[in-house]
């Protein structure tokens, strides 16, 4: 009931807020994640007014618009969201949105769903944490570019060419971090955070990945979990454990404590970017650099 009642008040708000002109004639982009509103940036540029919902630390699991929010969604031209069902709620809000002549646009979208992860306890049935898969980030670049272009086009030879930047840059990331995770051995590849979100990373460069809270925050870990996961830890022998920026850390504690408690030493390795990057004006508040920044800490922590 609360989730409907939710949608209809988004709804309400935002065909009241609708009159507003977009500053600058240029058209409005607002985006969810920060990972997608960095990557749109990359691609329009100073010819599209950017705005992004989601900043540092902010979980899309359980994020709900404010009336700020509202207004910015409410004179949009484009939206540019995940899906999957990352976003939760606000998906809905969107899929109405797309018929009150406001393109809304899935970027998981530029993916076809045979290569997605699958998960029987999620409800899209999809992992959404698809930007942990650099190749998947470069064809969700190339949608964008084509998204953008038709909506703008004539800005598509500067879009084309944004996007073909940002893919060699893409690139050299991926080459750059191959190398960095070459020199951790095979055995010591096993990466225990707080909940599912780097999947797509293990299966990419050859990590196994264990998650205590599943592919949504919105879920609890519970004490059996807790107390399967510290057998898993000892068993394999694990280094350490990670938390995420944008999850509490108190779960991940209480499994190093449990840890600790049979007599086996882990650390926490440090403070991954799973779902937001980090402070705007870093560089790990950049795809690129939240991702160079995420394999050199779990390298060093479990070398």
């Amino acid at each position: 009931m609360q989730k409907y009642l939710y949608i209809i008040v988004i709804s309400f708000l935002f065909l009241s807020c609708k009159n507003e002109k977009k500053a600058n004639d240029k058209f409005n982009v607002v985006t969810t994640t920060s990972m997608i509103t960095d990557l749109v940036k990359n691609i329009g540029g100073e010819h599209i007014n950017l705005q992004g919902l989601m900043g540092s630390g902010v979980d899309p699991h359980l994020y709900k618009a404010s009336e700020g929010d509202v207004s910015k969604l409410a004179n949009a031209d484009v939206i540019f969201y995940n899906g999957l069902h990352l976003e939760g709620k606000l998906v809905e809000v969107f899929e109405k949105m797309h018929n009150q002549k406001t393109k809304t646009i899935a970027i998981s979208d530029a993916l076809d769903e045979k290569t997605l992860i699958g998960s029987e306890y999620f409800a899209s049935n999809y992992d959404p944490h698809i930007w942990f898969n650099i190749d998947y980030w470069m064809q969700v670049t190339k949608f964008i570019v084509e998204k953008l272009s038709e909506t703008i086009p004539e800005q598509k030879t500067t879009f084309e060419a944004n996007g073909a930047n940002y893919m060699e840059q893409l690139e050299a990331l991926k080459t750059k971090l191959i190398a960095t995770v070459e020199t951790l051995p095979k055995e010591k590849r096993i990466l225990v955070t707080a909940h599912d979100a780097f999947n797509y990373f293990g299966k990419s460069f050859n990590f196994e990945v264990v998650g205590l809270q599943g592919l949504s925050t919105a879920t609890e870990a519970g004490v059996q979990d807790v107390q399967k996961l510290s057998a898993f830890i000892i068993e394999n022998n694990v280094k350490a454990i990670f938390v995420e920026s944008s999850v509490p850390k108190r779960t991940i504690e209480a499994l190093q404590a449990a840890v600790n408690s049979k007599g086996h030493d882990v650390t926490i390795g440090g403070s991954l970017y799973s779902d937001a990057l980090g402070n705007a004006g870093t560089i790990e508040g950049t795809y690129i650099g939240m991702f160079e920044y995420n394999v050199n800490t779990i390298i060093n922590a479990l070398k």
